[in-house]
Formats: C-alpha cells, structure tokens, sequence
C-alpha cells in the first residue's frame, strides 16, 4: 500500500486523499468511519478529505437508508483519466516551456553541472536525437552501454566518430581502444565525452563511481575535448600501424610526463 501511495502522490494527491483513494479500492462502497479505520487518516480530517476526491470527480457519494457511502470510481477509468489528465498537463508545460526558452535572449556559453544517474543519461540521450551532422565519443563500457541503442538509432543520418574503450564491437566508425596497462589500472578514471555537431558537449566521471557530469556549449571546451578524443584516435591507429613496438615507449613517457612512479 505504501507503494502505491507514493506513486499516487507524484500525479498530484496528497497523502490522506492517496490513502482514502485506496482503501476505497480495497473495499469498495463503504461508510467515512470505515474509510477512515482503514487508512488511518484521522476521523477530523477523513469528511473534508473525501469531499475534495468526490469534487476531483475520483470518488462517489450516495445516499442509502440515512448512510452515506463512498466508492471509488473504478481503477481502469481513473486510470484512464489520470493518463489523460498527465497528458493534457505536459502537453500544456512543453508548449509553455519551449516558448519561453526560444523567447529569452542567448546567454553566455557556460558550463553547468548535472548531477543523478539517470538525469544524465536523459540528457544524453536528448542531445543525440539533437545531432544532424556529427557525433564525436569517448567512452569506456559502462557508459558506451547505456547509450549503445541510441547511438546505433542516429548512425544511419549523423556521422558518429571517436573511441571505445572495453567495448565489444563498437558501431562502425569507432576505434577501438587498444589494451594497455593504463586501460587495465583498477584506478584509471573511466570519464566519458559526448559532443554533438561541435555545439553542445557533456562529459564527466564514470556514473558508477560518481553521479555527477558537465554540460556545456562553449566552444573552447569543446575545440579542446574533441581535440583530445582525435589525439587519442590518432595514436591508437599510429601504434597499430608501425613496425615498433610503441606500446612500452609510450608508456615510459606518459609517466613521465605526468610525474608518475
């Protein structure tokens, strides 16, 4: 029951009504003492509570033999009415929404920070629908993963270039990270790019370690990640394509570039 009380309360009943709302489903027509007995919302408060669900057209009221009773209007038609209700309210808010943003003057390109899991992910996922020419990646598993089907959607209509790291045959079009003893570090940072048509970006951490990433349309920061990401192509199709054994060397000087033992 608790369940469906929170559930209820996220289409807009307050705790009492969601309550009330159910046990009127769980027992059908009965009196406001046995609605209340069963919920447990208070006998003060259960006349005015069932009063607004029976103005709110969910619950009904009628008179038989001096006792008034309440049933609740049957699950398959609220359920339809509150799908209809939701539409109505989100097709109104997308509407407004929409205006509003197209209306208000461009602000200074920014970068701003996005927090919970799947926030993220919707946010990509919104921005790759939003490509019309290009897509540049970075992305280890995990990450690559969870985009994987939209990816694959938006391939046939927008260029998707970049790199994977750990990924089992990648969509056409991206490289395949090499195995090194960096990709292979348990502590190596498994951060993610996603850029789109050189206008937006997102990047961050691995979601599995921390729920946080970055979304930005500054042009430097994209210039300067997209960057990164071919640097990265280049030398893994670099060290594919020579004779010498690179991998060591290569090694060798990242450390020591970065100061590492």
């Amino acid at each position: 029951m608790d369940y469906i009380v929170q559930q209820l309360k996220k289409i807009g009943f307050n705790e009492y009504e969601a309550k009330s709302y159910v046990s009127l489903v769980k027992q059908g027509p009965v009196t406001a003492y046995q609605v209340s007995k069963d919920s447990g919302v208070p006998r003060a408060r259960i006349y005015e509570i069932l009063g607004n669900l029976v103005e709110k057209g969910i619950v009904m009221k009628e008179e038989i033999n001096d006792t008034t009773r309440y049933s609740p209007l049957p699950v398959e038609i609220f359920l339809q009415k509150a799908q209809s209700e939701w539409q109505s309210t989100y097709e109104g808010i997308s509407d407004s929404l929409k205006k509003l943003e197209t209306s208000e003057e461009k602000t200074d390109n920014r970068v701003i920070t996005l927090k919970d899991n799947q926030t993220i992910i919707s946010y990509c996922q919104t921005l790759i629908k939003k490509a019309e020419k290009r897509i540049v990646i970075s992305m280890w598993d995990e990450m690559y993963e969870a985009l994987k089907e939209d990816l694959a959607e938006v391939a046939d209509k927008v260029s998707v270039q970049g790199i994977t790291l750990h990924v089992e045959n990648p969509i056409k079009n991206l490289e395949a990270h090499r195995i090194t003893p960096y990709t292979e570090t348990r502590s190596t940072e498994h951060w993610f790019i996603l850029s789109i048509d050189s206008k937006e970006m997102i990047y961050g951490p691995s979601l599995e370690e921390r729920n946080i990433a970055f979304y930005t349309d500054d042009p430097v920061h994209i210039y300067l990640l997209e960057d990164y990401i071919w640097h990265d192509v280049l030398v893994n199709r670099l060290v594919r394509r020579s004779q010498d054994d690179l991998e060591q060397w290569i090694t060798a000087e990242r450390r020591a570039f970065f100061m590492e033992k």
